[in-house]
């Protein structure tokens, strides 16, 4: 099990984390749109694979064409370098989508 970071390696580390924002002390958060509710189901589907093999987690909300992810790591209390590790899989997970969704509206 990997400890917690302390708030500079965080802070760090979230500025490298491109779309990734800080909710509260102890989560770090994206929303991904897509063009259709079937694309959003489908990239569930493909970040589970990485979820697994990571052995980490996110809590997931779809809400029609927009999917949100937060990640935090609860043997911990916080963040570790996890919940970092995972948003970069998880965005890896995203590129298929990504050009299209920039020309899409924003949903929130």
């Amino acid at each position: 099990m990997s400890g917690r970071l302390p708030e500079p390696e965080v802070e760090a580390l979230l500025a490298q984390a491109g779309d990734w924002k800080r909710q509260e002390e102890r989560w770090i958060v994206r929303k991904y749109r897509f063009p259709s509710f079937p694309e959003a189901v489908e990239f569930v589907n493909r970040l589970s694979e990485a979820a697994e093999e990571l052995n980490h987690h996110p809590l997931i909300a779809i809400d029609y064409k927009l999917v949100t992810l937060r990640l935090t790591s609860w043997h911990a209390g916080g963040l570790t370098a996890l919940d970092f590790s995972a948003a970069a899989r998880f965005d890896e997970a995203y590129r298929p989508w990504e050009r299209a969704a920039d020309g899409l509206p924003h949903q929130e």
